[in-house]
């Protein structure tokens, strides 16, 4: 009898030591976060573009939805005959004007769905600094149009700062506590849990009964590996770098969370 619980302890304690292994291995798999932009009150017009540029096609992931022609409007290629976005931006809204309308769109962006789309586009100030989403604007506007972002558009070092610190410590912060941990990487921004959350992304209420504990740790570390039924319109959406911004114990404990969610 002691042999087998000794078998037994031993299976115990390696599978323990091996799923302990993985979480910490893990969150290195896969990250492209945005660097932060700190700008000078004398930034150019076309510091801004580049930087814009630079976030538009890589960190920024916005390619993953725009230019297929199919989720999403094309911005730097012509839109069925309206033009690229820096051409059509100052007239898609009486009254506003293309820096406005391109602003309010990245931070507000159910206000101005594109005819012949779904509401499928997240808030980028979920994601991105002021700075960055006010680069985006600068380069979305020179794509076939005068750019009219400016220093005075950008928020003060002070305020840069403060707003980096609290994103900064919302995102480290040290809490297990799986719903903070949600709430803290803005993940209701897309899912819906109870009666809060979005619903561009499959829900979380009862996800327990849909996938173990490995394939969801394997769909937020790696959210294009696989697609959810009824959600390939919006592959690509989700962030890719969860596994930077959550620390191992962090990771498990929203798997478990999750995994609860019958």
């Amino acid at each position: 009898m002691r042999g087998v619980n000794l078998k037994v302890g031993l299976v115990v304690l390696g599978t323990v030591g091996f799923y302990t292994m993985l979480a910490n291995s893990i969150p290195q798999v896969e990250s492209d976060v945005p660097t932060e932009l700190s700008f000078s009150g004398t930034v150019t017009p076309e510091q801004l573009v580049a930087a814009g540029e630079e976030l538009y096609v890589g960190a920024g992931q916005c390619t993953s939805c725009h230019g297929l022609g199919t989720r999403a409007p094309n911005l730097t290629t012509d839109e069925k005959g309206a033009g690229t976005i820096g051409a059509r931006c100052g007239t898609r809204v009486s009254g506003q004007d293309c820096k406005t309308y391109l602003h309010e769109s990245l931070v507000k962006p159910m206000a101005h769905v594109v005819s012949g789309y779904e509401p499928i586009m997240p808030d980028v100030s979920r994601t991105l600094s002021a700075n960055q989403v006010w680069a985006l604007v600068a380069y979305l506007q020179s794509v076939g149009g005068s750019v009219t972002v400016s220093a005075s558009d950008l928020p003060s070092e002070t305020e840069t700062a403060a707003a980096g610190a609290a994103t900064k410590s919302a995102l480290a912060t040290e809490s297990t506590d799986a719903q903070q941990i949600l709430q803290a990487n803005n993940c209701l921004a897309c899912h819906k849990l109870g009666d809060q959350g979005g619903p561009i992304g499959p829900s979380f209420d009862g996800i327990g009964s849909r996938l173990n504990a490995e394939r969801i740790r394997r769909a937020i570390l790696l959210p294009n590996a696989d697609t959810a039924a009824g959600f390939a319109h919006v592959v690509g959406t989700m962030p890719t770098n969860f596994g930077t911004t959550m620390n191992a114990a962090q990771l498990e404990a929203v798997v478990a969370f999750l995994g609860g969610r019958k």
